[in-house]
C-alpha cells in the first residue's frame, strides 16, 4: 500500500519499529483507508474536540471513524480503558490502524500503546486533524486533515 514505515531509530520523522509502524501524512492515511477494507481510523481526541471542531467523514470509504479518547477532557488524564476499547473494535492485530489527534502527539502515544499490546500496523497521522499553528496562531489552515481538504463533518 505504500505507507511510510519505521526503518529504525534515528530516521527523520520515523519511530523505532518496535514503538509503532511510523508516521504518515493525512493524504496517505486517507488513501489507505479507502484502498484497504480492513484499515480503520481511530480518532483519539476528546469528546469536546469531536463535538466542536469536527470529525473525519469516512463515508466515501464506507467506514466510520472509531472515537476513543486517549485523554479525557478536562483533566486530560490518560484513558485507562483505551487499549481495551480499541481492541474490542479491532480484532485483527495485523490490519492497519491510523491514529488521529489534533496535531500528531496524542495519536503517536496511542499508536505506541496499541503496538505494545501486539498490533503490528499502527500509524500516527503526523499533522493530525488541525495541524500546527499558522502565523496568527490558528490551527486548521496550514496542515492536517482539514487544511488538506479531506472530508469532515462538524457536530
Amino acid at each position: 500500500m505504500g505507507q511510510s514505515s519505521a526503518s529504525g531509530a534515528g530516521a527523520a520523522g520515523q519511530a523505532d519499529s518496535r514503538e509503532y509502524a511510523g508516521d504518515v501524512d493525512v493524504a496517505e492515511a486517507w488513501s489507505g483507508l479507502r484502498e484497504n477494507a480492513s484499515a480503520m481510523l481511530v480518532d483519539v481526541r476528546t469528546r469536546a474536540e469531536w463535538n466542536f471542531v469536527g470529525v473525519p467523514d469516512l463515508s466515501e470509504a464506507g467506514k466510520e471513524p472509531v472515537l476513543v479518547e486517549w485523554q479525557a477532557f478536562p483533566a486530560m488524564e490518560i484513558n485507562a480503558s483505551f487499549v481495551d476499547a480499541v481492541s474490542s473494535v479491532a480484532p485483527d492485530k495485523n490490519a492497519p490502524i491510523y491514529f488521529l489527534c489534533r496535531s500528531g502527539a496524542r495519536s503517536k502515544s496511542a499508536a505506541m500503546a496499541m503496538t505494545a499490546v501486539g498490533y503490528s500496523a499502527c500509524y500516527n497521522i503526523s499533522d493530525g486533524f488541525e495541524g500546527p499553528h499558522d502565523a496568527v496562531q490558528h490551527r486548521g489552515s496550514t496542515a492536517g486533515w482539514k487544511a488538506r481538504g479531506l472530508p469532515w463533518v462538524q457536530g
